[in-house]
């Protein structure tokens, strides 16, 4: 689930963190219509049915899983600095 929730973290372009508890491994199939913000593949690659659900209705309905907002602390990694290698 740790895993899943790091894809999902992706997909929904915010921390998702798992809070289930299950540690067993899952062969998981979700199927959802990606909004503006998610990158599809070419559109010849894929279509989708105009009735395919949102990721949290699709997350919901076919998974029986609810992503809900709260708040936590999370790990940042910040760079405040780079610059180019010497030539040495």
């Amino acid at each position: 689930m740790t895993r899943f929730a790091e894809a999902l973290t992706r997909a929904v372009d915010r921390q998702v963190i798992d809070r289930t508890g299950r540690t067993e491994r899952f062969d998981i199939s979700l199927r959802w219509l990606p909004d503006e913000h998610q990158a599809l593949p070419s559109s010849d690659a894929i279509t989708l049915p105009s009735d395919t659900p949102s990721i949290f209705r699709a997350l919901q309905e076919q998974l029986d899983i609810r992503l809900e907002p709260s708040k936590a602390a999370i790990h940042v990694l910040v760079i405040d600095h780079a610059q180019k290698p010497s030539e040495n």
